[in-house]
């Protein structure tokens, strides 16, 4: 079995598919994205006395490790996820995968 882990990032919603464009041109096969919404102390603004969310969209990869550093590095340059308040990124190991059946 490969050796793969998650790449997770939360960014604004609308940079997603950017974020995911670059991903798959630094070698991610494909990437799923789903939306949210922050509840931080910071996240909720207000305007006209109605409270605004800020509306986030949550990038999951599945990468082979040995492509993570690439893929990775380029999502936080395309996500500018190393400038603050832009989102967060971090990976996690996988221990246990199934409905991957194209990268048998």
């Amino acid at each position: 079995m490969l050796d793969i882990l998650a790449i997770c990032a939360i960014v604004e919603r609308g940079k997603a598919d950017y974020v995911v464009k670059k991903a798959k041109e630094a070698g991610a096969q494909g990437a799923t994205i789903l939306y949210g919404r922050g509840t931080g102390e910071h996240e909720a603004k207000r305007l006209l006395n109605i409270n605004i969310e800020s509306s986030k969209e949550i990038i999951i990869i599945i990468t082979e490790k040995n492509k993570s550093k690439s893929i990775y590095d380029v999502m936080v340059q395309a996500g500018k996820l190393d400038e603050p308040g832009t989102g967060i990124i971090f990976t996690t190991n996988i221990d246990n995968l199934l409905g991957l059946h194209h990268r048998d």
